[in-house]
């Protein structure tokens, strides 16, 4: 059983709330149910969210945590003076505060997405996941030289879901290659990639947890038996060492931590904003 419910209201996708609330909400002990409450963008919707949020306190018995990033002040205005929630303004906390402080009004765009089609970054961002999802698992060797990044590694070792979030996230074309048996006899990086070293950045896995994630997708193969793991692994680190390479171990890292370290190592310009 979930011990609060938490909401999150906003006018745009309700991305922006959630991912704050997130981070905020992980400070704690708390299994919430989650409910996302997007395009809540009239007086009329906002009615609606309020009788939602009442309605779920008092099935509870709990006040229900609401967090909302609403720039239409008549919709918030509802949301503030009917809802039975605790509420947690993060416009109101953090952009009003600014307005004060660098002595302008904000824009008050209503949704993080409004006008994005129309912008540079996000037609760049749109190409790096189209070359992400062509160049995943050697797939191609075909415009290499445009990658930002080539990422390295055993199967299994998160080169994939990797390379989509720089990808969907920072905008970077990453290409990313499985490491082979046959790399390891030739005792080299695939031939394709030697002429971009400097772009390639590897991942490597504790063996066991190899082995554990190889068994849910094919049980009881040599592919997922632990000796093999151990043999791929220890391998691919030699071939990486070698190869002057830099790499990390994925084993107990988030896909957000490893993606932080690439861009640091490889593109640090990427971390400014």
């Amino acid at each position: 059983m979930h011990k609060r419910t938490v909401f999150f209201v906003s006018d745009g996708t309700g991305i922006t709330a959630e991912t704050f609330g997130n981070a905020v909400l992980n400070q704690f002990e708390l299994k919430a149910r989650h409910v996302r409450m997007p395009f809540t963008d009239t007086v009329d919707k906002a009615h609606q969210a309020v009788r939602q949020i009442n309605h779920t306190a008092e099935l509870e018995g709990y006040r229900p945590i609401v967090f909302t990033t609403l720039a239409n002040m008549e919709v918030l205005e509802v949301i503030e003076t009917g809802c039975k929630g605790m509420l947690l303004d993060l416009f109101g906390t953090f952009v009003r505060p600014l307005e004060i402080e660098l002595a302008m009004k904000s824009n008050h765009r209503i949704g993080r997405f409004s006008d994005i089609s129309k912008s540079k970054e996000y037609h760049d961002r749109i190409a790096a996941i189209d070359f992400s999802l062509q160049h995943d698992d050697g797939q191609s060797h075909a415009d290499l030289e445009a990658a930002d990044v080539i990422l390295v590694g055993v199967s299994r070792s998160g080169k994939t879901p990797t390379s989509l979030y720089l990808a969907m996230q920072h905008g970077l074309k990453a290409a990313n290659y499985p490491l082979i048996p046959e790399d390891f006899d030739r005792r080299q990086l695939p031939p394709a990639l030697i002429a971009f070293r400097k772009k390639i950045f590897g991942l490597t896995i504790q063996p066991e947890r190899l082995a554990e994630i190889r068994n849910e997708r094919r049980p009881n193969s040599r592919y997922a038996s632990i000796e093999n793991c151990r043999y791929e692994v220890s391998e691919a680190e030699a071939m990486m060492r070698r190869a002057g390479i830099r790499w990390l171990s994925t084993t107990t890292k988030s896909i957000e931590e490893i993606a932080t370290t690439i861009l640091q190592e490889l593109r640090p310009e990427r971390l400014n904003y």
